[in-house]
């Protein structure tokens, strides 16, 4: 079966806001479909809440099952904390071959592929060197691009209705440029987000070191593409924030349930089993499911004969105390030569980025962290506890082109809201509109 990502036209949404007289700003929510439906969404990452989230809205009857004990626990827990819009460029690129030929025996590199005997690997990773094809690439970037517009939409209005807090700042997103290759390219990418309606703006070391004080310390800064438009905040912090709303708005959320597979009668899915207290199995039913299982997702349709084309990449970070607020940066950066983010969430600064294509394997490689330490050490010296750094790696649910699945499975019952690579948290609110507008159409 071939697959591709269900991207929306970003100005064709069918679902209207309203307000009901008897509701306060807070609790504005979508127009009701005219047949409600139990929808059951399999996962409560920051993908899998904000879907809850948008159907409840609509109003269908929701139920969340994950199997840990909170929402936001896997790979919406210490991510980098960027809503970047203007980062739409996938990792498949023409450069990330040659990328990855350098990166052999590197352990610092910023892409990493290991080998061994798992096959999906090399099917993976082959599918991958196809959308670095040039053609290709400017075909998946720019479709992420219009889902990322429409998303940062969807949160802002989501964030005013709500009022939910995540350590957000809205200052845009400064990306520094660090080596004289990519400063050559500057110009044409601005251009290039010029056209998709991104705004950014090429910046000078004096301007950026004007706009952020607390890079007048930077290394090998040469300049900087700023893109004011662009948001941070954290991930996590914001799906504990709405998987609350959720449940306070009559949403259900059961955790602690471990999804064991899917249940199939005739053409439709049905049923879902799942293991919960002391290893009991339940059949929970609904009418429609939707799969928002990260890296889980591909093993679990497996047996239904999807192959779903996800492969896990894994990410690291640290979050380490800031000692002196006035020498950290308040502006989101990201270094474009070592593929770092970096983003300030009140008293603590994260650092994220690498990929490693290692399978399944969540295990931290202290050579990462390392190296992320002495990053910030290197940017902000002095300024935070790097004794008191938390560690953290996560598996990023990857499809070659990194562009998402979003839409019917194929398979009636059966939808998919999944494989967000790296933009799970950019791309999260306008994956679950888009998705909510399809299931209320049907289509």
């Amino acid at each position: 079966m071939s697959w591709v990502a269900i991207i929306p036209d970003t100005g064709s949404a069918r679902c209207r806001y309203h307000d009901n007289a008897r509701r306060s700003p807070a609790r504005r929510t979508f127009e009701s479909v005219s047949t409600p439906m139990h929808v059951m969404v399999l996962g409560a990452g920051v993908t899998g809440i904000t879907t809850a989230w948008y159907l409840l809205q609509a109003g269908h009857e929701v139920t969340v099952l994950e199997r840990r004990e909170d929402v936001g626990l896997e790979t919406s827990f210490a991510n980098g904390g960027q809503i970047s819009v203007s980062h739409p460029e996938p990792w498949s690129s023409p450069a990330a071959p040659l990328i990855a030929l350098r990166s052999l025996g590197k352990p610092d590199a910023p892409l990493r592929f290991r080998f061994g005997t798992d096959w999906q690997r090399y099917v993976w990773a082959v599918s991958f060197l196809r959308e670095c094809l040039p053609g290709r690439h400017r075909n998946n970037a720019e479709r992420i691009a219009r889902l990322a517009l429409r998303s940062v939409r969807a949160l802002r209005q989501l964030r005013e209705q709500s009022g939910i807090e995540y350590d957000h700042c809205a200052g845009g997103i400064l990306h520094l440029l660090r080596d004289p290759a990519a400063l050559s390219g500057a110009g044409r990418r601005v251009q290039q987000l010029a056209e998709w309606g991104i705004r950014a703006t090429l910046m000078k070391p004096s301007e950026c070191c004007a706009l952020e004080p607390a890079l007048a310390r930077a290394p090998d800064l040469l300049g900087a593409i700023l893109a004011p438009d662009d948001e941070s905040g954290d991930a996590h912090r914001f799906t504990q924030a709405l998987a609350s709303l959720f449940a306070g708005r009559g949403g259900r959320l059961l955790t602690g349930h471990d999804i064991l597979g899917l249940v199939r009668e005739g053409t439709r899915i049905t049923q879902v089993l799942a293991t919960a207290e002391q290893g009991s199995t339940r059949a929970l039913q609904a009418d429609a499911f939707v799969v928002c299982l990260g890296v889980g997702s591909a093993r679990l349709l497996a047996p239904l004969g999807l192959r779903l084309p996800i492969y896990p990449v894994k990410g690291y970070s640290i979050t380490v105390p800031i000692v002196d607020p006035a020498r950290v940066t308040t502006v989101s950066l990201t270094d474009e030569t070592r593929r770092l983010v970096c983003s300030r969430f009140g008293d603590r600064l994260r650092l994220a980025g690498t990929a490693d294509i290692d399978g399944y394997d969540k295990r931290i490689d202290p050579r990462r962290i390392a190296s992320l330490r002495a990053w910030i050490d290197a940017f902000f010296p002095g300024a935070t506890d790097l004794a008191s750094a938390e560690a953290w790696a996560g598996l990023r649910p990857c499809t070659p082109s990194y562009a998402p699945l979003i839409g019917a499975s194929g398979i009636d019952g059966l939808w998919l809201n999944t494989g967000h690579g790296s933009l799970g948290w950019t791309l999260a609110c306008g994956s679950a509109e888009t998705l909510m507008e399809q299931i209320n159409a049907r289509t």
